[in-house]
């Protein structure tokens, strides 16, 4: 035994061959054009195994639905966005006047370390397509809870895109879960994209791939 363990401690077959890893993607940019005309050039990491490296529709109606509403949703807010990639929705809102913003990218306790008074939450979170990954919405529910303020002025914007199509009634349990867990939920647009993104994806159907509509929805504190 003493043997094999000595052999074993000599050996290499528990290092990686040569060019075993894939070198990382270059960076690739995104555009986008404000209500103002201004255009913003975003850059997304070569790869993501979340999707990353994509700007999604949901971010960009979420941004003009933050613009068009700055005056109400955003000036003078601290504003937290989940999952960010990019982080188009927290750059519209730096832009117009938020007063702290944050992207998630720690635990929701070291988030929270960043605000005059912690223990209050965020005035506004951004959740911009994070519905597809259908195992982690009580997660994703458990976050917000932790994070937004409990005031009757706080708000979840929650903006998603059923690339799936097939799989919608899935998407939509997540606002099920939140009602559930004392949240009042109100649709607030319905937006026809002009193409979709994954063109390629054989499961989309005809409906979808025609019109491809981003459904906004807004989570708001319930008391009682």
């Amino acid at each position: 035994m003493d043997d094999e363990e000595g052999l074993l401690a000599g050996s290499d077959i528990f290092i990686e061959p040569k060019d075993y890893y894939k070198p990382e993607k270059d960076a690739t940019f995104a555009s986008h054009t404000l209500l103002s005309g201004n255009e913003l050039t975003l850059r997304l990491v070569g790869h993501n195994p979340l999707w990353g490296h994509l700007l999604w529709n949901g971010g960009r109606i979420v941004s003009t639905h933050l613009e068009e509403r700055a005056g109400t949703l955003v000036e003078g807010r601290t504003v937290l966005e989940l999952g960010a990639g990019a982080g188009l929705p927290s750059i519209v809102c730096a832009i117009n006047g938020a007063d702290k913003g944050y992207l998630w990218g720690s635990p929701h306790q070291n988030l929270l370390s960043h605000l005059d008074n912690p223990g209050e939450g965020f005035d506004l979170l951004i959740l911009a397509d994070l519905l597809f990954n259908h195992s982690e919405h009580p997660k994703l529910l458990s976050t917000v809870q932790s994070t937004l303020k409990k005031s009757q002025d706080s708000r979840a914007l929650v903006f998603f895109t059923p690339y799936r199509s097939w799989l919608l009634d899935k998407d939509l349990a997540f606002f099920e879960i939140a009602r559930q867990g004392g949240f009042t939920v109100r649709k607030v647009l319905e937006k026809v994209m002009e193409k979709v993104m994954f063109e390629e994806d054989p499961g989309v159907s005809q409906f979808i791939r025609d019109s491809s509509p981003s459904r906004p929805w807004r989570l708001k504190p319930l008391f009682s």
